[in-house]
């Protein structure tokens, strides 16, 4: 039984590690939509730091995506950027793509 017990224990700290890491990336890309989404609404370099985290905040309000697109789209709106929904998306997923490179290229 030992055997099953180590096997077990090993699956629940990989699955944990991986949990971790995708957090870690979520964040990452979260905090480069905030600066994409800062630099279009022409905020200064102090501004910019404090909306990224504003906008990595805002992704613990629910699962899932909804919660920072609507964030973005509502901002960009509101500082006359005119978006659609699918744009952020699109940056959101290229964002995704950037974060995961980022944090690959930071472990190697």
């Amino acid at each position: 039984m030992s055997g099953f017990d180590d096997r077990e224990r090993a699956f629940e700290a990989q699955f944990a590690r991986d949990q971790e890491l995708q957090f870690r990336i979520t964040a990452r890309r979260n905090r480069l939509l905030g600066e994409w989404a800062a630099e279009r609404m022409g905020l200064t370099p102090e501004e910019t730091d404090a909306y990224a985290k504003a906008v990595v905040q805002a992704d613990f309000e629910e699962a899932g995506d909804e919660d920072v697109i609507r964030k973005l789209a509502g901002d960009l709106t509101a500082a006359k950027v005119e978006i659609s929904d699918a744009e952020i998306r699109a940056v959101l997923n290229e964002k995704t793509v950037e974060a995961r490179r980022q944090f690959i290229d930071a472990q190697g």
